[in-house]
């Protein structure tokens, strides 16, 4: 007995479809008029969906062009992803509805077609790399993120290139005003003054150590795993006139030989560590300063503290080995480093904001970045941004800073009886 895909689709619902589905055979389910319409084009869409099932296997799909959402545009499908997370409820079938299900749709289709070229490895695989956060493999994983082109970054990120959660002083606050937000407060928490000595670790493009540099006068050293981020943060120093002060290697943290910093600032650096590693990657910051330094970890973390694996669309097309945990886990390892932790605070929903913004940059400039990184890359950042939004708003994931310092010996930690930032 053969059935139609709508068919199919249909009886996997336990209250109906909240958007129009429509496929190639043909067939359709839900609402003829919803404002929202999911299109399977061809039978490849449908070998992903049957082949890898959850979210990647919808990923597969959307990346290539198999599936495609219409009434939303693919830079930004935020309302389509919205709507879908608080409508979709699948019934699981039985094993017996299962096989019928899949002899109707035909067993060819459970030949799974080749991934998409911007699919990463799986996990499994990737001990081709080296082992999980070696030199090596860290270095691979971070080339496939970040070196996809400076360009497409400028579209997306804008004038700042600064890739992590903004801080929005007000709800009316520019993308633009709100990056600056961020780096000022950071500098402001770790009391930068002329004069002093800062480590930013996986520092990007270098807006951190320009902005520290450029306000507070301080000599500042960055280190990035990114070819394309070292040099273009080695061109914007210059541009700016600041190489008296700043500097940005192409290295990997565990490389830094220098020591006695004032400050060390880790922005959206922790995720990419790994858990087992938060004790060496500690300690080794709190060997680097001086008594009396401060560090700021600036990182995204889970609602718990409950270790886990990242979904499989995050993990193989977004940050490959990321490993983000609760603000508990870091504030605990930090004590256990030997670093006094004096402050936190979970900036969640200024990334929820960040990520609205980051959207609507890749909607107004998805031309220039299609041309830049291909439509599959520029759909995957779309898709990506957009869920992460979701998942900041539902305070499904969230992002903290965490203060701490190197207390000296006789306990002087160097702040002042009440924070002043």
């Amino acid at each position: 007995m053969t059935i139609t895909i709508g068919e199919a689709v249909g009886s996997l619902m336990r209250d109906g479809l909240p958007v129009r589905f429509e496929a190639y055979d043909g067939s359709a389910a839900g609402p003829p008029d919803a404002d929202i319409t999911l299109r399977l084009v061809d039978q490849r869409g449908l070998a992903y969906l049957l082949t890898a099932p959850g979210d990647l296997g919808m990923a597969r799909a959307y990346v290539s062009g198999d599936l495609r959402l219409e009434g939303v545009h693919p830079g930004d499908p935020y309302e389509a992803m919205r709507l879908l997370q608080n409508n979709l409820r699948f019934r699981a079938p039985s094993v017996g509805e299962a096989l019928t299900l899949v002899r109707g749709l035909g067993l060819g289709n459970l030949r799974p077609p080749p991934p998409p070229p911007q699919e990463h490895l799986p996990r499994w695989r990737r001990v081709v790399e080296g082992v999980r956060h070696s030199l090596d493999r860290d270095a691979g994983v971070i080339s496939h993120h970040y070196d996809v082109s400076n360009a497409f970054y400028r579209h997306v990120l804008g004038p700042s290139m600064a890739y992590t959660c903004a801080v929005y002083p007000d709800a009316d606050a520019t993308l633009e005003q709100a990056q600056a937000e961020k780096f000022d407060l950071v500098c402001r928490k770790l009391g930068l003054r002329p004069g002093m000595r800062l480590l930013d670790v996986g520092c990007g493009w270098g807006g951190m150590v320009r902005h520290a540099a450029e306000h507070y006068g301080v000599r500042a050293l960055g280190v990035t795993l990114s070819r394309e981020q070292a040099a273009y943060a080695r061109e914007a120093i210059e541009a700016d006139g600041l190489s008296h002060l700043a500097q940005v290697r192409h290295s990997d943290y565990r490389d830094v030989a220098e020591g006695g910093f004032d400050a060390i600032s880790s922005i959206g650096m922790t995720e990419h560590v790994g858990v087992r590693n938060l004790p060496a990657y500690f300690t080794f910051l709190r060997e680097h300063l001086r008594d009396g330094g401060r560090l700021l970890n600036h990182c995204i973390t889970r609602h718990d503290n409950v270790r886990r694996e990242t979904g499989a669309f995050i993990d193989r097309y977004v940050f490959p080995d990321g490993e983000p945990i609760g603000s508990g886990t870091i504030i605990t390892q930090a004590q256990d480093a030997g670093l006094e932790v004096v402050h936190e605070e979970n900036l969640r929903r200024h990334y929820a904001l960040t990520l609205r913004d980051w959207c609507a940059n890749l909607v107004e400039h998805w031309d220039e970045c299609v041309a830049e990184v291909g439509e599959g890359t520029a759909r995957v950042w779309g898709l990506y941004m957009a869920g992460s939004r979701l998942g900041f708003e539902r305070n499904e994931i969230q992002l903290h800073q965490v203060l701490a310092v190197r207390t000296g010996p006789d306990g002087d930690d160097g702040l002042p009886l009440r924070p002043s930032w």
